[in-house]
């Protein structure tokens, strides 16, 4: 959706590197995650409201820039379209992609650096996006648990709350799920404890701040809380909650 690695960028590195044809057939690498598209709301299928999770994603797993469906396999659709690049920039390439493996050793010919992590924390947060948030939380499960899933990742979640003396039960990255629960009284457990890290200040500023910004820019509006709130939303049917951080005139 117009956020992480740009295709045409990683094609002139490749064409860069001197390839010109490909005698083989381009493989899309997704091994990083599972292949279950969706959360336990869902059913573990493509949720109506998060775009199909996967290893390798593109456009948040939209089938095209029209945004009007989400895709079969958003791996396959990452490769056919950058192998559509490859080809307009005069390579030969079959149109027909597959899914793989990279093999142990494989050359790297062309890399593209993903926006740093604050970056895709900030988009997360300040515009309330599941997808980016549930890709978050397999990504936890692949670097710090025990594989890309969404268990795996929730169970690091918990962990690492309880490491700063809040007790939850994560099921999610979205929030989705009806099963997640922490009290009001842990999440302030968890803000009060982030705040005193050496990433606490980046966290505060990677959430939306009242009446300017993504899910709270019409909000607070003519209240002593606008603009100076920074903060995350959470809605479900009969839910709406607010956390985060708010400051008086003194900053405190």
């Amino acid at each position: 959706a117009g956020v992480g690695t740009p295709l045409p960028a990683l094609a002139i590195r490749i064409h860069a590197a001197g390839i010109r044809a490909v005698t083989g057939r381009l493989y899309a690498d997704d091994t990083i995650f599972d292949r279950l598209r969706g959360v336990a709301d869902s059913g573990y299928a493509t949720s109506p409201y998060i775009g199909p999770l996967s290893g390798l994603a593109f456009d948040s797993g939209y089938d095209g820039p029209s945004l009007s469906g989400f895709s079969s396999d958003p791996a396959k659709l990452a490769a056919s379209t950058l192998a559509g690049i490859l080809r307009k920039r005069g390579m030969r390439i079959r149109p027909r992609v597959a899914l793989g493996k990279a093999p142990r050793g494989a050359a790297r010919v062309a890399v593209i650096r993903s926006p740093a992590m604050t970056r895709l924390v900030n988009l997360t947060n300040v515009y309330s996006d599941n997808f980016f948030a549930e890709t978050l939380l397999k990504l936890l499960g692949a670097r710090f648990g025990d594989g890309g899933t969404t268990a795996n990742g929730a169970a690091v979640v918990e962990v690492f709350a309880s490491g700063h003396g809040s007790s939850v039960h994560a099921v999610d990255g979205s929030g989705l799920t009806r099963s997640n629960r922490a009290s009001p009284a842990e999440v302030v457990h968890l803000l009060q404890s982030m705040r005193s890290t050496p990433t606490g200040e980046e966290l505060i500023q990677d959430m939306a701040l009242t009446g300017h910004e993504g899910t709270v820019a019409d909000r607070m509006r003519g209240t002593a809380a606008y603009g100076r709130c920074r903060t995350k939303t959470g809605t479900l049917t009969g839910v709406s909650n607010l956390s985060g951080y708010c400051f008086n005139a003194s900053g405190r």
